[in-house]
């Protein structure tokens, strides 16, 4: 029995250290995930290391191999995280460099990133002159947000003969405080005297100095990487970008023009360029980049449309609608662009094709309210008014929530037009099938106004209010209101305090709040809110409201000052105007 129990116990143990070889000697991996390998990807190209020694296994003890063979066996079956367990301990426990390795690619599998420093740690000591360990620790260390670490590692790749993208930290430390990315640039400098030859240093470097807005040392250290190294499109880019944070965009200007008729094809440089033009409002010279890089690449369907909207910006419809039309065609930013193909023939004044366009932006994407919003516009504007509404209602069948929006855009939208009776009906009919929706309630309180109908209005917001008390938006209107048109001001304030304290920040709540104290002669109160609501939102009627408080206070010239800026900002304000009038009347 023992003989028979030796010679199975030989044969296991033999089946284990063969299958353990394969897997050491990663040539044969078993079918668990390769990892992404993040750090040669992200970081840098490492040389490959040597070829392998022949490690003598018998140091590997019987429950060592089997452990191995279990896990192995387990990474067959998808059980990964059991097997990178396992293979982490083994790594510890052999310190061998293979066995290290293979539990690395199980770490790098699952993201485990605290084993993965662990295991680059125990391999940069167990194998220091090889630099792969360092490239990973030095991926792991920025990942972590540790970049000094970061950089020693980096250092090192370079020290043992390897090759590193040093342009990985630098996109990584933009939100540092300028003390510590200040370390990082000394140790930079440090490392530019070391390995002088090292581009990526130097470029790291500048990328440093311009993000802690050390735009001068910036300069000066790129003109030192051009003169040591052949100037490349990400070099010029660099430099334009610098100097468009300085505020020289005539030189940035400069610089990218030059760069682009250096480097024409690439496409990076080119955007850049035709994105500083846009912002110097240079579009018909954007327009020709644009152009140039779709002359390359004709089915670069996102410059296509960056086109399209500079033609619009230029006017230039009939360009435009035909870039839109092909993308439409080909179903690439198909909605946007039914949407702007809407606006081209509103425009142009064929009404019917702008109605058809805007139509057809699809449910679901960002455009598709305000397209249904401008389809009906129009068709109410050409007296359309059975067909708008039963398009929209054809959209929202089966969606309650989508049927009330649409109700109150369209009552919005009669009532812009004139159509006074037919909102009301709208109104009235949707809250018959929707009674006592706040939305339906809170437009019809908006009929209301319209027709200065203040017990309609104050019947629907304290409908509102009694359901939904901590609606701010109906006790403003409610509170406004009240103070405006009539003499309850003591009920007009404490509705105002009461939308206040629900939301303190809206600058609306913030006028009504001072216009209550104002009519209830609290004058230091509501001037400080209504300054307050100005600076926030200078709106014309906040305007008006604030310099009728300071001149009924005696400080005419303050409120002859807030007048007339409002009125440079609008100057067919109305309300301006009839305040002026009232306390300022014409001889």
């Amino acid at each position: 029995m023992w003989a028979m129990y030796s010679i199975f116990h030989r044969f296991i143990l033999a089946l284990c250290v063969a299958l353990f070889l394969a897997a050491c000697q990663l040539s044969d991996l078993p079918p668990a995930p390769e990892p992404p390998e993040p750090a040669a990807a992200e970081v840098a190209q490492v040389e490959s290391p040597a070829e392998e020694e022949e490690i003598d296994y018998g140091n590997f003890t019987e429950d060592q191999l089997y452990q191995a063979i279990i896990s192995e066996l387990g990474a067959r079956r998808g059980q990964m995280d059991s097997a990178g367990e396992n293979y982490f301990d083994l790594a510890l426990e052999t310190r061998d460099i293979n066995v290290i390795r293979r539990a690395v690619q199980f770490a790098s599998v699952r993201g485990d990133t605290n084993a993965l420093l662990q295991l680059g740690m125990l391999w940069a000591e167990i194998a220091p002159d090889e630099a792969q360990p360092h490239l990973m620790l030095s991926f792991q260390f920025l990942e972590n947000g540790n970049y000094d670490q970061a950089l020693s590692h980096m250092a090192r790749v370079i020290d043992l003969g390897g090759n590193m993208d040093f342009s990985a930290l630098a996109a990584r430390t933009g939100r540092l405080d300028p003390r510590s990315r200040g370390v990082l640039i000394e140790n930079l400098r440090q490392l530019t005297r070391e390995f002088g030859d090292q581009e990526s240093i130097r470029l790291a470097l500048v990328q440093l100095l311009a993000q802690n807005r050390q735009f001068e040392d910036a300069l000066i250290e790129l003109q030192l990487l051009i003169q040591l190294a052949e100037l490349q499109p990400n070099m010029v880019l660099l430099q334009a970008q610098i100097l468009q944070s300085m505020g020289d965009s005539e030189q940035a200007l400069r610089v990218f023009r030059d760069g682009v008729r250096q480097f024409g094809d690439d496409k990076t440089l080119r955007l850049s360029y035709a994105r500083m033009l846009i912002q110097q409002e240079d579009f018909a010279l954007a327009q020709e980049q644009f152009q140039a890089i779709v002359d390359a690449e004709p089915q670069d369907w996102e410059t296509m449309y960056s086109i399209a909207l500079l033609d619009l910006e230029l006017q230039n419809y009939d360009s435009a609608a035909r870039i839109f039309t092909r993308l439409v065609g080909v179903d690439q930013r198909a909605d946007e662009s039914q949407y702007y193909l809407g606006y081209i023939y509103e425009q142009q004044e064929d009404h019917s094709r702008a109605i058809e366009h805007f139509r057809q932006v699809r449910m679901g994407t960002d455009n598709f309210l305000a397209a249904q919003q401008q389809a009906t516009r129009i068709s109410i504007a050409m007296g359309e008014l059975d067909d708008a509404h039963q398009w929209l209602m054809n959209l929202s069948r089966g969606q309650p929530r989508l049927e009330v929006m649409f109700t109150t855009v369209e009552s919005s939208l009669l009532l812009n037009a004139g159509r006074i009776d037919a909102a009301k009906t709208l109104l009235d009919r949707a809250l018959n099938k929707f009674p006592n929706d706040v939305e339906l309630l809170f437009a019809r309180v908006l009929y209301y106004d319209s027709q200065s109908d203040r017990d309609g209005s104050e019947r629907d917001l304290r409908q509102i209010i009694l359901m939904q008390p901590e609606d701010s938006r109906a006790l403003n209107h409610l509170g406004y209101m009240l103070a405006d048109q009539t003499t309850r001001y003591d009920e007009a304030l404490d509705l105002a305090e009461r939308a206040i304290a629900l939301s303190p920040d809206d600058p609306a709540i913030i006028d009504t709040l001072g216009w209550a104290q104002y009519k209830m002669g609290y004058y230091e109160e509501a001037v400080d809110n209504l300054r307050r609501a100005y600076a926030v939102f200078p709106d014309h009627e906040v305007a008006s409201h604030l310099g009728e408080v300071l001149w009924v206070m005696g400080r005419e010239e303050e409120a002859v000052e807030i007048w007339e800026g409002a009125l440079l900002e609008r100057p067919d304000s109305e309300l301006i105007r009839a305040v002026i009038e009232r306390f300022q009347p014409y001889d």
